[in-house]
C-alpha cells in the first residue's frame, strides 16, 4: 500500500558526526520515510525538532539538491545571508554546488518538524560552514576529514 503509516516507521536518533560535533545534534529525531516506501532515487525523512535542537551542522552539497516543507511549529533557517523564520506550509531549496551553508534550528518553547527530500548520488562531498571538515561519501560509507583531507 503507497501510504505509510509513520507510527511503524523506525524512529532514528543520534548522529553519523564524529565526536566531539555529534553531540550537537542533541533532540533530533528523523525517520526515513523514502527508504519505508521503497523509494531509491531520492531520501525523503521526516525530521523532528525539540526545543533547543538542529537539524545538522551549518553544511552545503556539491552534487545533491535538498527541499523541505515544514510541518509543524516554529523552527528557523540559518544560512550565509541571516536568520529567516519558518512556519507550517513554509518551503526552502538548496541548489546542489550553492556554497550558502544552511541548517535548521528550533528556538521555539515547542517541538517542530519538517519533511526534507534529497538527490541520492553515488559519490557526494558535503561541506561544514562553521568548521574545518568536510565529509566524503562513497560506496554507502561516509567519511569525515579536515578541508584539506586530513584527520578531523
Amino acid at each position: 500500500m503507497p501510504k505509510l503509516d509513520l507510527t511503524t516507521i523506525e524512529t532514528r536518533t543520534g548522529s553519523s558526526y564524529p565526536a566531539p560535533h555529534d553531540a550537537a545534534m542533541a533532540g533530533r529525531s528523523q525517520q526515513r520515510l523514502g527508504d519505508a516506501g521503497g523509494l531509491t532515487q531520492f531520501g525523503v525523512n521526516r525530521v523532528v525538532l525539540e526545543p533547543g535542537a538542529m537539524s545538522s551542522l551549518r553544511h552545503w552539497h556539491e552534487k545533491q539538491d535538498e527541499f523541505l516543507v515544514v510541518t509543524e511549529g516554529r523552527l528557523t533557517l540559518v544560512d550565509d545571508t541571516g536568520e529567516t523564520p519558518l512556519g507550517p506550509g513554509d518551503c526552502c531549496a538548496f541548489p546542489a554546488g550553492d556554497p550558502n551553508g544552511h541548517h535548521i534550528v528550533n528556538r521555539s518553547e515547542a517541538p517542530g518538524a519538517f519533511i526534507v527530500v534529497g538527490t541520492r548520488t553515488a559519490t557526494e562531498t558535503g561541506w561544514y560552514s562553521d568548521l574545518d571538515m568536510k565529509v566524503t561519501v562513497a560506496d554507502g560509507q561516509m567519511t569525515f576529514s579536515r578541508r584539506d583531507g586530513g584527520p578531523v
